[in-house]
């Protein structure tokens, strides 16, 4: 039996406090998709607002995602395997972006980068503009996306036991090698579903992209962009970009949550 379970009736308070933040869940997303027939939703997901909007959040976020896996990588195997002094201060750092609001983070990245910023005013002496440009937008998504990576990537490795690598490591295999071959592969489900949720979360970026990169059609505005300036005079296209928008995030959690099941090792 599993010791997170008990054989036993759930009393009436669970089941009714349990629906009714479900139904809250529910109705206002329900709304979304009952507002437009969907034959009537191709027509606005066909304008260029949102066919821009699309074309410009694939990218971006694709970029965004493997910046999170080639930078967030080795952090997280520093943190599951390297005891060092700080390492509670490296990780509350990886945790912050998670929990700060997104506005103050693209606040905080704009007087960092920004043309007078602390970076970006040197930048600006070389003719590097970052500010309200795309690359701005794939910044944004990976300050914001990255640890869900990093978290993810973190536990994968965690779960690996150490006695296989050492074992690989007597035979003679360098610790590249091992890392490749034997942790990778192992924590692989780990990997992937933080992947994907790096993904969904970049997708769903909004507030440090509006106050970094702007909101610039076919340059920054990204789907949740486009849904804020369809919704002030569009309200079918932007329901038809929130519907997109959403097929997209429960295809990510969905896919997300089958590889963690998968990486998940079975209770006795």
């Amino acid at each position: 039996m599993h010791g997170a379970y008990r054989d036993e009736p759930a009393s009436p308070y669970l089941w009714i406090g349990s629906a009714l933040l479900l139904l809250y869940f529910t109705v206002p997303l329900a709304a979304l998709l009952l507002l437009l027939p969907p034959r009537d939703l191709l027509g606005p997901l066909l304008s260029p607002l949102a066919l821009d909007a699309l074309w410009l959040t694939i990218k971006t976020t694709l970029v965004a995602t493997a910046l999170a896996v080639a930078l967030g990588l080795p952090l997280a195997y520093l943190l599951a395997r390297v005891p060092f002094r700080g390492r509670d201060v490296v990780d509350t750092l990886v945790d912050l972006p998670i929990t700060i609001p997104p506005v103050v983070a693209g606040v905080a990245l704009l007087l960092a980068f920004g043309r007078r910023g602390l970076i970006g005013e040197h930048l600006d002496v070389l003719g590097v503009q970052l500010a309200f440009t795309s690359v701005a937008v794939v910044m944004a998504q990976l300050f914001i996306a990255s640890p869900f990576f990093v978290k993810a990537a973190r536990a994968g490795f965690e779960a690996v036991d150490a006695r296989l690598e050492a074992a690989a490591r007597t035979l003679g295999a360098s610790r590249w090698r091992v890392f490749w071959t034997i942790t990778v592969p192992l924590a692989r489900p780990a990997l992937l579903s933080g992947i994907v949720l790096a993904w969904a979360r970049a997708l769903s970026e909004f507030g440090a992209t509006m106050m970094f990169a702007g909101n610039l059609p076919g340059t920054t505005q990204t789907l949740p962009l486009a849904v804020m300036t369809a919704l002030e005079s569009d309200l079918p296209t932007a329901v038809a970009v929130s519907t997109l928008s959403l097929g997209l995030a429960l295809a990510a959690l969905l896919a997300a949550k089958w590889l963690a099941g998968r990486w998940r090792i079975p209770h006795a």
